[in-house]
């Protein structure tokens, strides 16, 4: 198996408009992050993942950009980014961007030109369509923020594609304009001294030429046979490596909804010269009662399927990304854990030690690292995510589901419990900002905040602490390979991972009652590297609850072929 950095790397994700703001506007900004970088370097870190930064309306918080190569207002100037990359160099963190490029901001100078006229040339830039002969859309889909995934445009009589906001109409990647557009882009950044990208949907930048009605999901038709995993989506990426990445020591990672095993080989195989990983979302998406939308918890033992079988046919072919959680995912604490004053700490560890034993890249999202937990909305007015309130008013509003019925899966999956204000302190609005925040700050800011878990080595900052120390130091931990122990069910997750002759056990309680675990005999006397509560660990352990461990068995070292 290949080296490389970005394996061993363990990366931040930063929502910049939550985490710390530094002229009291009440906006997260780029100056804010730089005050910040020393807490980061405390925490460990190598990669820094930046949610888009860019010029935008925000019409869905910067992913709707309009200009790609200058600086959203609220964030500051290119040259507080400069001193941004700068310093975070400086402390040896790399930088990472967010790179959207499915679409763009309908105030984009090229929509701007695409909408003027059929003649434009710029029109080909975006896709357009005429409608059906009684005036309807084109076809019957739904854009991942409701409502039709076609907005009529009165100048020219036509419907433009947006799979998100209408605000956001879909590039049209089939032109080589635009692509050659996209990369002169993405060289320009990279000549800046940035660290990579992250690709915001880019299983979606290829669209079938023939758009039939998708199956009913939910109100709409979906567009996922046209649009996701396209017929030139790798064609495309491999023209994007050619051209940018492959001239520099970046990192790359795809978000790819709906991308499977073998897929993921083809976009992030070790010699397919695409990426270097994706983001795949199975094991924290599953069916919900409307849509997306459901107040159930998710299975364990779902879970660990999902996730072992990633580890398991990936292994040496192409890279894991870990995750519970991020801007678009409730907070994986109140979603996998238990958020309840008596377990949402240990609870927290627990995850961490299950994801971070695993192989592949972790990213830790803003606050995770705290156990920030999820948010008590009790008003529709309290939300800020577009997503949220435009399916509160589809599904609420149509009739077809009650308040009453509709709000508890807003309050569990709704973005915006990942997006309230970084908790800093236990001062005014947790120290995120002096002024009026965009969004409400958690009210359990007072018992959860970074200022007291760097005091407290019992924290669950220092806790991540060591995990991201213990994979720095032990080569099994990012390379070794890996098999899931059949026990436990919805309540135990237990693994190995294997390198050479050494040998790693983890163990993971999903619940908050005892449970026993027989230790295998291999693992008798092995050294204990982490574990969240204190406990003998031989023979039959008594777990207690969301109790987690990481046991180590010395080997002949790591493998002459890394």
């Amino acid at each position: 198996m290949k080296r490389a950095w970005w394996k061993e790397a363990v990366v931040y994700q930063i929502y910049p408009r939550s985490f710390m703001d530094s002229n009291g506007d009440g906006i997260g900004d780029l100056a804010g992050i730089t005050s910040r970088l020393d807490y980061l370097r405390c925490l460990g870190i190598d990669v820094i993942w930046l949610c888009p930064i860019y010029r935008s309306p925000n019409d869905d918080n910067g992913y709707d950009i309009s200009d790609y190569r200058a600086i959203m207002e609220e964030f500051g100037t290119m040259e507080d980014f400069d001193e941004l990359l700068e310093q975070a160099h400086k402390r040896g963190i790399r930088i990472v961007m967010d790179l959207v490029v499915n679409h763009t901001s309908d105030e984009h100078k090229w929509f701007i030109e695409s909408r003027s006229s059929k003649e434009n040339p710029y029109r080909d830039y975006y896709i357009w369509r005429e409608g059906k002969e009684d005036g309807a859309p084109p076809n019957n889909w739904g854009a991942c923020f409701g409502g039709s995934a076609w907005e009529y445009d009165e100048a020219t009589q036509m419907y433009y594609l947006h799979l998100f906001s209408k605000k956001q109409p879909d590039l049209n990647w089939d032109n080589p304009n635009v692509r050659r557009e996209i990369f002169d882009m993405m060289t320009w950044w990279c000549e800046k001294g940035i660290d990579g990208f992250r690709m915001d949907v880019i299983c979606m930048i290829s669209k079938r030429r023939e758009m039939p009605d998708g199956e009913i999901d939910g109100l709409y038709g979906s567009f996922h046979e046209s649009c996701v995993n396209g017929p030139n989506v790798h064609t495309y990426l491999q023209e994007m490596n050619e051209k940018v990445l492959s001239r520099y020591d970046i990192m790359t990672v795809g978000e790819t909804p709906d991308v499977t095993t073998e897929l993921a080989r083809q976009y992030a195989g070790e010699d397919t010269r695409e990426l270097n990983m994706v983001f795949q979302f199975e094991h924290i998406e599953g069916e919900g009662k409307y849509g997306k939308w459901t107040d159930e918890k998710p299975s364990i033992a779902r879970l660990k399927r999902i996730l072992s079988r990633w580890q398991k046919e990936l292994y040496g072919k192409a890279w894991n990304s870990l995750f519970l959680n991020n801007h678009d995912q409730p907070r994986m604490v109140s979603r996998f854990g238990n958020d309840t004053p008596a377990y949402r700490a240990v609870s927290a560890k627990m995850l961490a030690t299950c994801l971070h034993m695993l192989g592949g890249t972790p990213y830790i999202y803003q606050g995770e690292e705290l156990g920030m937990t999820n948010y008590p909305f009790t008003d529709i007015s309290q939300f800020r995510d577009i997503e949220s309130i435009n399916a509160y008013r589809e599904w609420c509003g149509s009739g077809i589901v009650t308040k009453e019925a509709f709000w508890p899966c807003l309050l569990e999956k709704s973005r915006d419990n990942a997006r309230t204000p970084m908790q800093w302190d236990d001062g005014e609005n947790a120290g995120f900002t002096t002024g009026e925040p965009w969004i409400a700050v958690n009210p359990n800011y007072r018992e959860i905040n970074a200022k007291a878990q760097m005091a407290d080595q019992d924290s669950v900052f220092h806790y991540y602490r060591k995990l991201i120390a213990l994979r720095k130091k032990y080569p099994i931990i990012v390379y070794g390979s890996y098999e899931l122990l059949a026990c436990g069910g919805e309540t135990l997750y237990a693994y190995t991972r294997t390198l050479e002759g050494e040998k790693l056990l983890v163990v993971c309680s999903f619940c908050d009652r005892e449970q026993t675990f027989d230790l295998p005999a291999e693992f008798e006397g092995a050294d204990c590297l982490i574990s969240n509560l204190e406990n003998r660990y031989a023979g039959r352990v008594t777990l207690r609850p969301y109790e987690a461990f990481a046991l180590y068995q010395m080997g002949s070292g790591l493998r002459q072929d890394l």
